[in-house]
């Protein structure tokens, strides 16, 4: 077979590393990595095997502070400081951690940063879906070298939880409940026993120091698959709620947006920060099925509404403004998807959304020009 001259170029273009600038959303360990750095220079506390920072630091950096040497370690959580104090204590244990909440309370952001604190890489994940074979938990073959030598280590191709177990690192497996119940089943040894057993190799992997495991969950969402009562008694589960106040979650989207933001050039200033209260009232108002001033009963549409529904709309809303206006977040840009996030039936929910601008929004001091764009998008 005749091999192109340019064979070398092509196979060195796609394999090479993106510049800097050009990731469009970097891992954990490299967004924050002089956070971590910092945090590690000045943590003095003993550590667990293979941890990069003491539990007390992992804390310190997902939940905020001051260095003595004056860094500021900006908040990746906001919410309550015994959550965070749980989670950290149970990785440092022989148990599971288990993040169970409904969607938008920060499970997967809070595991990733977890993992990149812990053992600095958050990249061993394994995605719940549907369709997750067992292959993705335990390890798959390489079929060339299968057919070809028959089963050996080297045609083994582990997956990520076979990866941390051997190198003593913090697995990840996000949406578990989406996984088939008998996929789910295959990591009861591997956190009870600490081992995964290779029968076709008569072998087995035993988990080194460090190795632990973080899942994600939520039993709101459709396409679940309860946990067998053997697993969850593997894990400790630590319930992330929703933010508790308004100002809690308006600063959490607010912080969020703006991370978004600036890795796609978008404009954030402080005039933005009303329709941001703006989205978040609306969300909680209707997630709550009551208004701000506890006056009037509301209907809740189908949706969750959560703060992560809220951080896309606010994004989407900052996008409209900067490529079709003048780059100042106004009602208009956040109108419609609201409207999307809102109506998800789109009966019985338009009735709902509908009855909410007209009995709340159109009668609210200083929300006459949301009132307006509302109507526009949902006439």
């Amino acid at each position: 077979m005749t091999v192109p001259e340019n064979a070398e170029a092509t196979e060195t273009t796609a394999t090479s590393a993106p510049a800097d600038g050009e990731v469009l959303r970097p891992h954990a360990e490299d967004a924050f990595a002089d956070e971590l750095k910092a945090l590690a220079a000045a943590d003095d506390r003993q550590r667990p095997a293979r941890w990069r920072l003491s539990p007390w630091a992992v804390a310190t950096y997902l939940l905020g502070g001051t260095l003595p040497d004056g860094t500021v370690i900006t908040p990746k959580y906001v919410g309550p400081r015994r959550i965070v104090e749980v989670a950290v204590t149970t990785l440092a244990t022989d148990r599971a951690l288990l993040l169970l909440g409904v969607p938008g309370t920060a499970k997967t952001w809070v595991s990733e940063h977890l993992a990149a604190a812990v053992s600095g890489d958050s990249t061993l994940l394994v995605q719940g879906t549907a369709g997750t074979p067992e292959e993705a938990v335990r390890y798959g073959w390489n079929y060339a070298r299968l057919l070809a030598h028959g089963p050996s280590r080297e045609a083994l191709v582990p997956s990520p939880v076979m990866r941390a177990m051997s190198e003593g690192l913090t697995a990840r497996v996000e949406e578990l409940t989406r996984i088939p119940a008998d996929v789910q089943d295959s990591l009861i040894t591997v956190l009870s026993e600490k081992t995964l057993p290779v029968p076709e190799l008569g072998q087995e992997v035993q988990a080194v120091g460090g190795f632990n495991l973080i899942a994600t969950a939520n039993d709101r969402d459709r396409g679940v698959n309860e946990l067998s009562s053997a697993l969850r008694r593997r894990f400790n589960t630590v319930v992330l709620p929703l933010p508790a106040t308004p100002e809690a979650e308006v600063d959490i989207v607010s912080r969020r947006v703006g991370q978004i933001g600036r890795a796609l050039d978008l404009p954030a200033g402080p005039e933005g920060l009303d329709e941001i209260r703006r989205v978040v009232t609306v969300f909680r108002e209707l997630r709550d099925g009551l208004t701000a001033d506890g006056r009037t009963k509301l209907k809740s549409p189908s949706g969750t509404l959560s703060t992560a529904e809220a951080i896309s709309v606010v994004t989407h809303g900052l996008a409209l403004a900067a490529h079709f206006g003048d780059g100042v977040l106004r009602p208009g840009d956040v109108a419609a998807g609201i409207l999307g996030a809102v109506v998800r039936d789109p009966a019985a929910d338009r009735v709902i959304w509908q009855e909410y601008i007209e009995t709340v929004v159109r009668e609210r001091d200083g929300w006459k020009d949301f009132y307006r764009a509302c109507r526009e998008v949902t006439a």
